[in-house]
């Protein structure tokens, strides 16, 4: 993290990781875009990209950079090259297929109907041999599923109050939302070398708020020496470089 990055994140965020609250989230990620990525001329994908993404700090490394999302941003978003409107669940063709080395998909998941069906479909866009990275919640930490299982009433304008931004906020399904469902949707989407991990992010994602952030901190030292339990799913998963047909021919 640069200087200038950490004296914009807030004193109680830096404090995190004194608490043994560690990895980050945005460590693992940077470590697996890091290893994903190209030394030179990529092309990514920001699937259900939002006004920041992991990806920029390695723009010089990226040719092409996309993103994609249902619904079209509300001002042009300037640090990509191109982007298409889409549901990931349904729409195949809004990429041509194998275009990109990587796909970021951040907190995503948990909003899709159709997890297997988008990873598919994000499969269909990725190269032979490519990456898909994603960041999604953990059902399996008592916080996260009483938060994804609340009525849309009740959990709109929780998600408003505990978001960095309202505009964070979107409709929640969860469908599949532990590491073992995860893990069972990437493989049956077709993808090989899945590695998935678990970080405490409650409090980093809730932390625009005090007593939100109070909250998020005390669910993620609760759930830090049970590893499975922990807030967050980290996860990557590469395609294969050889198609099932081609290994059997």
């Amino acid at each position: 993290m640069t200087a200038t990055a950490t004296a914009r994140t807030p004193a109680r965020i830096r404090f995190l990781p004194r608490l043994g609250l560690r990895p980050a989230t945005n460590e693992v990620v940077a470590r697996f875009l890091d290893e994903g990525l190209p030394d030179r001329d990529a092309a990514a994908l920001d699937a259900g990209c939002g006004r920041l993404s992991q990806l920029m700090p390695f723009r010089s490394r990226i040719a092409r950079f996309a993103g994609v999302d249902i619904h079209a941003p509300a001002t042009p978003i300037a640090w990509l090259d191109e982007f298409a409107v889409a549901d990931l669940c349904q729409d195949r063709d809004a990429f041509a297929a194998r275009s990109f080395d990587l796909a970021l998909s951040s907190f995503t998941v948990e909003h899709f109907e159709d997890p297997p069906a988008a990873f598919e479909t994000i499969g269909r866009w990725l190269k032979p041999g490519g990456w898909l990275v994603i960041t999604t919640v953990n059902r399996a930490h008592p916080f996260v599923n009483a938060y994804l299982s609340l009525p849309p009433w009740l959990g709109r304008p929780l998600q408003r109050f505990v978001k960095a931004t309202e505009a964070d906020a979107h409709p929640l399904v969860g469908a599949c939302n532990r590491p073992a469902e995860l893990r069972r949707a990437l493989d049956e989407a077709g993808y090989v070398q899945i590695e998935i991990v678990t970080t405490d992010h409650l409090a980093r994602a809730w932390g625009r708020r005090l007593p939100a952030y109070l909250i998020g901190l005390v669910g993620d030292l609760a759930a830090h020496p049970l590893p499975a339990r922990r807030s967050t799913i980290v996860a990557r998963a590469r395609r294969p470089v050889m198609e099932p047909s081609q290994v059997q021919a």
